[in-house]
């Protein structure tokens, strides 16, 4: 059993923080409409659905993913890298202390969930503009006692490790070449992206089954050639936020 913490679309989400994208007009509307579409998906995968309290003011809110790292042993909330973004946090601390026990990367430290790929017991960081070496520093401090070794990765051209990679099944990543140094998973059987299609690389893994954005049909179809049992759905206007799947929801194995 998972349970997938969500939190509601901020009315404020065309106020988001933005690094690689030019901003554009966001219809709310859809993007909440978008947004309930991949909550069912999640339950359709097997996720029972806790919303967190909503945080109208808060324009990124609904990128929950980015405040905490959940593994089965421990959770660590992060201290994003964006000022705007820090206040998110006390509501997820709050939710994950019920499940799991809690750390908290502390200044000068930054990291991003949407940096973090956990891959068994390897945990990679990507070096971005949204994470540090002083969070990695105490991320590994965290986790090191679980059996978790943390590496960091060169990631360029995203805004997070997981625009670039992301683990699709024990010891296997789907990835862009072009936005991260592949010689950090030479020990991992990798599956890269249709080159037509950059921003592919982020799936959302429960189980053995894969959730996947319905604009990226040409990786889609590499996926389903492997073998894999992947559901598709509509963020158009969540991506326009730099947001991606993995990005709406903490996955909690229970």
């Amino acid at each position: 059993m998972w349970t997938a913490f969500t939190r509601a679309v901020s009315p404020n989400l065309g106020r988001c923080e933005l690094t690689h994208l030019d901003r554009a007009s966001i219809d709310v509307e859809l993007a909440a409409a978008q947004h309930a579409c991949y909550e069912a998906a999640l339950t359709e995968l097997g996720c029972q659905i806790e919303r967190l309290p909503e945080l109208p003011e808060q324009p990124d809110s609904v990128f929950v993913e980015d405040t905490a790292l959940v593994l089965d042993e421990l959770a660590v909330v992060t201290r994003p890298g964006a000022l705007s973004r820090r206040l998110e946090t006390t509501t997820v601390a709050a939710a994950l202390a019920r499940v799991r026990t809690v750390s908290e990367i502390t200044a000068p430290g930054t990291l991003d969930g949407g940096d973090v790929v956990v891959v068994g017991h390897q945990i990679f960081v990507g070096k971005s503009g949204r994470s540090n070496a002083a969070g990695v520093t105490q991320l590994r401090s965290f986790v090191s006692g679980a059996g978790y070794e943390v590496h960091s990765v060169d990631v360029d051209g995203c805004l997070h490790l997981k625009s670039a990679a992301t683990c699709i099944a024990p010891g296997a990543l789907l990835l862009n070449p072009d936005w991260v140094d592949v010689s950090a998973f030479e020990d991992f059987d990798c599956l890269e992206i249709d080159p037509a299609e950059p921003f592919a690389a982020n799936v959302v893994r429960v189980g053995e089954r894969l959730l996947h954005t319905d604009a990226f049909p040409r990786t889609h179809t590499r996926l389903k050639e492997r073998g894999f049992a992947v559901r598709s759905v509509d963020v158009s206007e969540l991506a326009k936020a730099e947001g991606a799947l993995t990005c709406c929801s903490l996955l909690v194995r229970q």
